[in-house]
């Protein structure tokens, strides 16, 4: 079976929870492959398009912020126009049984060209999010893969027929496996800041950092090449990596992670059942996501301020029962899960298309 998997890189997440689908989809026998919508169908503005959404969620988030509230009831069923042109020339090439979309405009892009044609392709739409917000909602939808049973039930209080949403958690690598920790020695914190590598700028932190007694800390710096020169060799706890590919290694060795809450780092770090400390999120979707982490016992909060985090840090990292408890948490909440629902889901969607 032929599965397109479409995406778009506004921040990684969209792109990582396709390769996580592209992956288990191979596994289950399915030629799957991923393709960048809005580089495919607007190659001469995608890389723009990029460009201006890191600076507005770096520098602009309270915009950000605005536009999420009042969309938040809005299906935007226009949004994905503009890739109508590109998407029609990508699906006479691909032919494919099923179309997935890991991004709300390309799950809208899709449901516009199955009302215009009409098409017979079945649609999947990923949400990366722990959100019910109305741009992810799309008349033409097949099915639904959510990261909780409460985005289920938003999304049937905005009209989604239940039965088409499949509680499957954020799809992650199956890299990120449960890891045995020794908590008997040195402690292990790993501190992400995200693909762009967002993190502390004073010195002062990382001094903090480095005082920790009995505590290695591990930094992946993602793409921000200047904190990488600035930590590297610096300090003698600290280590620097730079933009790396293979995470789930750093994510088994340590005992506690430090990151903004994002979607796919939340549901990697659940599948290492690695506990949570998440820096005090203020994007609205980091918002949500951070709730439903800390309402389910998987996570802590922890301020920005600097000596208000580095307390966070030094609560919770020694703290074996609090470790422990995060630990059964995640276990727990994997266990309500069904990971691969992906294959299922183009399964049944599949045969419902030829037997029509």
């Amino acid at each position: 079976m032929k599965i397109l998997i479409l995406t778009g890189k506004f921040g990684m997440g969209h792109l990582s929870a396709a390769q996580a689908l592209q992956e288990q989809l191979r596994q289950a026998g399915h030629r799957a492959d991923t393709v960048d919508l809005f580089e495919y169908a607007l190659p001469g503005r995608a890389a723009a398009m990029y460009w201006w959404f890191n600076v507005l969620v770096t520098y602009g988030g309270v915009f950000y912020n605005i536009y999420h509230d009042l969309t938040v009831n809005d299906p935007g069923d226009s949004r994905g126009n503009e890739l109508l042109g590109g998407l029609d020339r990508l699906l006479d090439e691909y032919v494919p049984d099923v179309v997935v979309s890991t991004h709300p405009v390309c799950s809208a892009a899709m449901a516009r060209y199955k009302a215009d044609g009409p098409s017979g392709i079945p649609l999947v739409t990923c949400v990366t999010d722990v959100t019910c917000h109305s741009e992810w909602i799309h008349p033409g939808t097949d099915c639904y893969l959510v990261a909780g049973e409460s985005v289920r039930r938003g999304l049937a209080a905005k009209g989604v027929d239940p039965d088409t949403v499949v509680v499957s958690g954020i799809p992650v690598s199956g890299k990120f496996r449960p890891a045995p920790r020794d908590r008997s020695g040195r402690r292990e914190l790993l501190i992400m800041g995200g693909g762009l590598g967002l993190m502390p700028r004073r010195d002062s932190f990382y001094q903090g950092l480095n005082a920790l007694p009995g505590v290695h800390t591990t930094i992946l710096t993602g793409k921000n090449e200047k904190l990488y020169q600035r930590l590297h060799g610096r300090y003698e706890n600290i280590e620097a990596v730079p933009f790396t590919r293979e995470v789930e290694r750093y994510m088994a060795r340590a005992h506690l992670m430090l990151s903004k809450p994002g979607g796919i780092t939340c549901f990697e770090a659940i599948a290492a059942r690695l506990p949570i400390l998440a820096w005090q999120p203020f994007l609205k979707q980091e918002q949500e996501n951070a709730d439903f982490l800390v309402s389910h016992g998987m996570a802590r909060i922890a301020a920005k301020e600097e000596s208000a985090c580095l307390a966070a840090i030094r609560r919770t990292i020694y703290d074996d029962k609090a470790l422990s408890a995060m630990e059964r948490a995640m276990e727990q909440t994997s266990n309500q899960l069904t990971r691969a629902a992906v294959c299922q889901v183009v399964d049944e969607l599949a045969g419902e298309r030829v037997s029509a």
